[in-house]
């Protein structure tokens, strides 16, 4: 007969209790390791007006917009995918630079995106056509140059056609991009494809083909709303409804060139328990100087996919206020994107800030969160 070991109360209740802690480690490890996460980065309108590429020439032919995105390149770098809503063409120098009210813009622009670390540019915007078929084609050869991805025109109807999917680090997400017109710019006799308009015929065809390929996510962007207008309106309202119930998980607004509040609404036909909506990004870089237009951020999504029943979340929503600085360097006259909140703290660029300056960027980041947070949305600035 085996000899029993009797164990002392207070041992048996150390054994049950590291028991507990190593089943409870593991269930976190476990759940951890059947979970994707990813960053998604995502800015308002890139625009370049002519004080913006003259501050940047360095030779006669020869741009360097790198210092505009210096202090913010770390920001836009550290996520999984980063993309914005390019608002000009780069025609080339032999269709005349220029800025408002037709945008040609010096293609070392792309350089200096493509460095800040943009993955993708929606160019699906009212200025798409500024230099017609021939601007459309070479700022998408320019961008393809440059391995940036491209979304909202096309070189052909084939390339219309193709759903841009891109799986990022494995959770696959589909991209559509729609503008609300083109500044009275005409298409060529049956060349449609060259710029998607908001059109819901087509824009539910473009889902239903997306949903096919069965991405976890359906994203779109929209140029769309009143200029300088910090709330949307119903043409924008009627959209983004119709959108989520053709299928839309994300919506991502530009044009007003002010920021609009972000909202999640009920899913009716995606993926996600509620769809997120950003009306409007605002400005991210461009030489419009008023309040509101000069200040603009980062809005950075948490994703999280569970692989095993491949439910996909948004963990997080994350907004980096950025303000544009205009004015004398060290170097030269400069535009800088700064990112507001950590350059209240920043030597680098705050002996440049003259006392109004300062004050226009603390007014902006009061001004950013009151606008975004308006329909109560849970927001992390930072």
């Amino acid at each position: 007969m085996k000899k029993l070991t009797i164990l002392p109360p207070i041992l048996l209740v150390l054994l049950v209790f590291v028991r507990f802690l190593m089943s409870d480690e593991q269930k976190q490890f476990t759940e951890e390791s059947n979970v994707s996460t990813i960053t998604l980065s995502i800015v308002g309108d890139i625009m370049c007006h002519s004080p913006q590429y003259e501050f940047a020439q360095v030779g006669e032919d020869s741009f360097d917009f790198n210092p505009v995105f210096r202090m913010i390149k770390g920001k836009l770098s550290e996520s999984d995918f980063t993309f914005g809503n390019l608002e000009t063409v780069t025609a080339g120098k032999n269709a005349k630079y220029s800025g408002y009210p037709n945008f040609n813009t010096p293609a070392q622009l792309l350089d200096a995106l493509r460095e800040a670390g943009f993955d993708l540019l929606t160019s699906a915007n009212n200025h798409s056509l500024d230099r017609g078929e021939s601007g459309i084609l070479k700022t998408i050869e320019e961008m393809k140059a440059r391995h940036i991805k491209y979304n909202g025109t096309f070189t052909n109807q084939s390339d219309r056609d193709s759903v841009r999917i891109f799986n990022i680090k494995g959770i696959s997400i589909a991209f559509l991009a729609y503008s609300y017109g083109t500044n009275g710019n005409t298409f060529p006799k049956g060349k449609s494809y060259l710029l998607n308009l908001i059109d819901f015929d087509l824009i539910k065809k473009d889902i239903e083909k997306a949903k096919s390929q069965k991405p976890d996510l359906v994203l779109i962007h929209y140029h769309f709303g009143d200029e300088y207008q910090r709330e949307p309106n119903l043409f924008q309202k009627e959209v983004v409804a119709k959108s989520i119930a053709m299928g839309a998980d994300i919506i991502i607004g530009g044009h007003p060139h002010v920021l609009q509040p972000f909202q999640f609404l009920k899913s009716t036909n995606g993926n996600l328990d509620s769809v997120f909506i950003a009306y409007s990004l605002g400005n991210f870089i461009s030489n419009q100087r008023k309040r509101y237009t000069d200040a603009g951020g980062i809005l950075t999504l948490e994703i999280k996919k569970n692989t095993l029943d491949n439910k996909t979340r948004i963990s997080k929503v994350k907004f980096t206020p950025t303000w544009v600085f205009k004015g004398r360097t060290a170097a030269k006259n400069e535009f800088v994107i700064v990112p507001s909140i950590t350059a209240q703290n920043d030597n680098s660029i705050l002996q440049y800030l003259k006392h109004k300056d300062l004050k226009k960027l603390e007014q902006s980041i009061t001004d950013s969160k009151s606008i975004l947070t308006k329909y109560n949305t849970t927001i992390s600035f930072n």
